[in-house]
């Protein structure tokens, strides 16, 4: 984002302007990407109200990621739930949002023993955000770069530092013309795309790789866990290959920014009849009237603002 997209920042407990949110370059977070953060959505409704989804859930994960790392988190989860509806109220946000929580270490000094006794900061950014990718679907293409694995770098922790490796898968795909990629993990099976999880539909079966294939354990990836079997659907967890991308019947990506996202084509190899499928809409739609807030018995999920 290029320009500011809220005038307020939650910062350390206090309502900063956006222009005044601002830290010391000695920070540590900004040479050694010491940050801990997360990525929520927040939905307008039919009736004009917003709610956020999966809030709980989100600050409770940004918690866990910080033990991975030992980083110190001054803010319970419930503290930061109840400061990101403070946040929405002050800025006046009733449009659909996305939310950004920042735990990082600060003023440390330049060495890489950071412990809980370390200074953290604590932020939290709402701008306005509607979609992510087409709701048509998208193009992808497997990259040559091996997701991130658990004996270099713990790829179930949300930390800043992990994503230069989807950053790296992410312009090696825009360059090939491909809206996404999707990564294998060091044993060559199917990881999962630089910020979303992958689903393979084959025989009306579902099936996504299990963490231990370096993926993350997505909120969103949950989530269609719980919309599949509401639909009467089985989600089965175990190593997808390669080659199967290019047998499936149809594929898709679920993460927070993207949602639900139907795959047309991986590296040019269409994906069923090169549509999104019928499972897949099925269950982006059933996702879509959650988070707007027309499935009442999902309505545990979300945290209402207005």
């Amino acid at each position: 984002m290029k320009t500011k997209g809220a005038e307020f920042i939650w910062l350390d407990g206090k309502f900063v302007k956006w222009e005044d949110a601002k830290v010391p370059i000695f920070t540590h977070a900004l040479h050694y990407g010491t940050t801990i953060f997360e990525g929520i959505r927040a939905y307008s409704s039919m009736d004009n109200k917003l709610h956020v989804f999966r809030l709980a859930e989100h600050m409770e994960r940004l918690h866990r990621s910080a033990q991975v790392y030992r980083i110190n988190v001054n803010y319970s989860a419930k503290e930061l739930c109840d400061a990101t509806v403070e946040l929405l109220r002050k800025n006046d946000i009733k449009e659909s949002c996305y939310i950004r929580p920042l735990n990082f270490v600060g003023l440390h000094g330049i060495d890489l023993n950071v412990t809980l006794d370390s200074p953290t900061y604590c932020a939290i950014i709402v701008f306005p955000f509607a979609r992510y990718f087409s709701e048509q679907g998208i193009r992808v293409g497997v990259s040559s770069w091996r997701r991130i694995n658990d004996t270099s770098i713990p790829p179930m922790a949300k930390a800043a530092g992990n994503y230069l490796n989807s950053v790296l898968a992410t312009q090696e795909s825009k360059r090939h013309g491909f809206e996404e990629s999707i990564m294998l993990d060091q044993e060559g099976n199917i990881s999962e795309a630089p910020g979303e999880n992958v689903f393979l539909v084959r025989d009306h079966s579902i099936y996504t790789p299990y963490i231990g294939n370096s993926a993350l354990e997505g909120i969103t990836r949950n989530t269609t866990f719980e919309i599949a079997a509401n639909l009467g659907y089985t989600i089965v967890e175990r190593p997808i290959s390669r080659t199967e991308l290019y047998m499936g019947d149809e594929l898709f990506l679920t993460g927070t920014a993207a949602e639900i996202v139907g795959i047309l084509s991986v590296d040019g190899h269409p994906v069923g009849d090169g549509r999104e499928g019928q499972i897949t809409r099925r269950i982006r739609q059933a996702y879509s009237r959650i988070v707007t807030a027309e499935e009442p018995r999902f309505s545990s999920w979300l945290t209402s603002v207005w």
